[in-house]
């Protein structure tokens, strides 16, 4: 095998409902349940979205460290737990920052578009980027297509972001017709990548999420999988949990020559990064 692979699980994302599928978690409790079933199906981390009580979006702080505390309590302290700071079209960037802010969460995700939009939010980014840094809080970049990883390396570069070698997501297809990814949606972000800028992940729309993780795996990177983008299994059927994806991707991890990580294993990788 030619290394390991990082597996997280994006259960329920900031829109998916009941009505979408019954087993997307939405509650505390639900989230804490799914974590456990994820991590034993493989699953290193989990990205963490809560609800309020009407299942809407929220990035509130105290709802956030309620699905932590359910986590810990079924999943054990092994799981690694990132939450995020997806606008969703319900915050703004500085709302963002804020909640990030109040909770310093062990993980979290950033969307280069929302938290740094333009040259005019690039200051105040800065320091926020800075003082997660210090918190040692492990940072994952959200982007969303070749020339956002571009600007992201010119961030990198001009001291924006900090740090030198980062861990990013690539979101394959996002604007595709019907938000249905294939593997090839990756190409453009490799060709404008480099091995020495960090390490990447992929997440996925539709049945063909699992040929896009295990192809991603495959070249040297990672995985995230799970009801936020996708509730269909490979063959097209609907999957009954979160926990069936993630076993798609770490019972066939090793035919792209890769083993799934263990959290103690990806904690101690994550490190390296920002």
């Amino acid at each position: 095998m030619n290394g390991q692979a990082l597996i997280a699980v994006a259960p329920n994302g900031a829109r998916k409902l009941k009505a979408d599928h019954a087993a997307v978690p939405l509650t505390a409790h639900e989230l804490g349940l799914c974590a456990a079933a994820c991590a034993d199906a493989g699953a290193a981390m989990i990205h963490l979205h809560v609800r309020n009580q009407d299942g809407g979006h929220s990035l509130d702080a105290d709802l956030y460290r309620d699905a932590v505390s359910a986590v810990r309590r079924e999943a054990g302290t092994g799981i690694i737990i990132q939450c995020t700071s997806e606008a969703a079209g319900v915050y703004d960037r500085h709302a963002q920052m804020a909640a990030m802010r109040a909770l310093l969460p062990e993980a979290c995700s950033l969307a280069i578009r929302e938290i740094l939009p333009d040259a005019a939010s690039e200051s105040e980014g800065a320091g926020f980027l800075a003082e997660l840094r210090k918190a040692e809080v492990s940072m994952q970049f959200i982007l969303y297509s070749a020339e956002d990883l571009l600007r992201f390396r010119d961030l990198v570069q001009r001291g924006v972001i900090p740090g030198e070698r980062h861990f990013v997501l690539f979101v394959l297809g996002r604007y595709a017709k019907d938000q249905q990814s294939t593997p090839s949606d990756l190409l453009p972000f490799l060709q404008a990548w480099q091995p020495a800028w960090g390490a990447f992940a992929v997440c996925a729309f539709g049945k063909l999420e699992a040929a896009c993780a295990l192809s991603a795996i495959g070249l040297g990177g990672h995985a995230r999988v799970g009801f936020e983008n996708n509730i269909l299994l490979a063959d097209g059927s609907i999957a009954p949990d979160n926990a069936a994806l993630v076993h798609q991707i770490a019972d066939h991890a090793a035919v792209m020559g890769a083993a799934a990580m263990t959290p103690d294993a990806a904690r101690g990788w994550l490190r390296q990064f920002g």
